[in-house]
């Protein structure tokens, strides 16, 4: 969907008449739905409508209260994201206690290279406090004494830092789907190897296990299938026989800022688009402007023949 239609996100407990009530509002105020996407995970409802607003018979102000009213009629929690809400986009980057992707960020950002805002750090421990304050970035603790986040405080403090893009800086916690379902396409994460293989933990140790020849990092879209989510980014790094996966995991660090940063790049650009669960570039977008996989001088050290077909003999002929 491109930024001149407004979304509107549907979350809550799963009911019956969620879609129909909802859709029927939007009706009535001459409202049309370009897009309409729903699921239920662990008995959360989530529904997801990008619709033109440009000819509704209402103001902003009347769709946004009447979407509150009715939510709170129907048990959800309704959200409306109009085009010129995104036009300076925030940013809140999830950490646990490896520095390496978020420094790369707040670099970029302090750079002006983001074209947005990083508003917020937040983390389940208390470790990279002081690199959010050498930024002067405020940092909220949300976990106990074992690391366990409260998803409460972390949906308050989205809402209250009025979040547009949430980062997985190496955020070491799996989200439910009470925060996914909110910010559907806008949450993304850096793993680190070439997914689809070797999702969940312990990437590296799996690379070393299986005995790849090429091990990588991938940045993606958080879905609530795990490490699953539409691919953004990738970057490769070749793996010795003989190398641990700690050696791997030295290697890949800075391979995982890069690709991070270049999907946040790229989405903040508004450059990709999530279709039919993979990512596509938008018409338009130059794709030598970005990152996305291997560097193209990478293509002068692969061999072009031979190829299918008759063969370099019957050609000659």
């Amino acid at each position: 969907m491109t930024r001149r239609y407004t979304e509107i996100t549907v979350v809550g407990d799963d009911k019956t008449g969620i879609i129909a009530q909802v859709t029927t509002l939007l009706f009535e105020r001459d409202i049309n739905i370009e897009d309409l996407d729903q699921a239920v995970r662990e008995g959360i409802f989530r529904m997801t409508l990008h619709v033109d607003t440009s000819e509704m018979t209402c103001t902003q102000a009347e769709l946004r209260d009447a979407l509150a009213e009715l939510g709170d009629d129907i048990g959800q929690d309704i959200t409306v994201r109009f085009p010129s809400d995104r036009e300076t986009q925030t940013i809140a980057v999830l950490v646990t206690k490896e520095s390496h992707c978020l420094e790369a960020l707040l670099e970029a950002w302090a750079d002006g290279q983001l074209g947005a805002d990083i508003e917020v750090v937040i983390s389940n421990h208390d470790d990279l406090q002081p690199l959010a304050e050498h930024y002067s970035i405020p940092f909220h603790d949300i976990g106990d004494e074992k690391g366990s986040p409260d998803e409460g405080e972390l949906l308050d403090l989205l809402a209250e830092y009025d979040t547009d893009l949430i980062v997985l800086a190496r955020y070491m916690r799996i989200l439910s789907p009470n925060v996914v379902f909110r910010y559907e396409d806008r949450i993304i994460n850096v793993h680190p190897s070439l997914l689809p293989a070797f999702p969940g933990a312990e990437a590296y140790r799996q690379a070393t296990e299986e005995g790849v020849r090429v091990a990588g990092v991938t940045a993606h879209y958080v879905t609530t299938d795990l490490d699953q989510g539409p691919i953004i980014t990738q970057r490769a790094f070749d793996a010795p026989p003989d190398a641990t996966p700690e050696e791997l995991e030295r290697t890949g660090q800075p391979l995982e800022a890069a690709a991070l940063l270049e999907a946040v790049r790229l989405h903040l650009d508004d450059a990709v688009y999530v279709h039919h669960g993979r990512t596509e570039l938008r018409d338009g977008v130059d794709p030598e402007d970005y990152q996305m996989g291997l560097p193209a001088e990478m293509d002068s050290l692969n061999p072009d023949r031979p190829v299918d077909g008759l063969g370099t003999v019957f050609g000659d002929d």
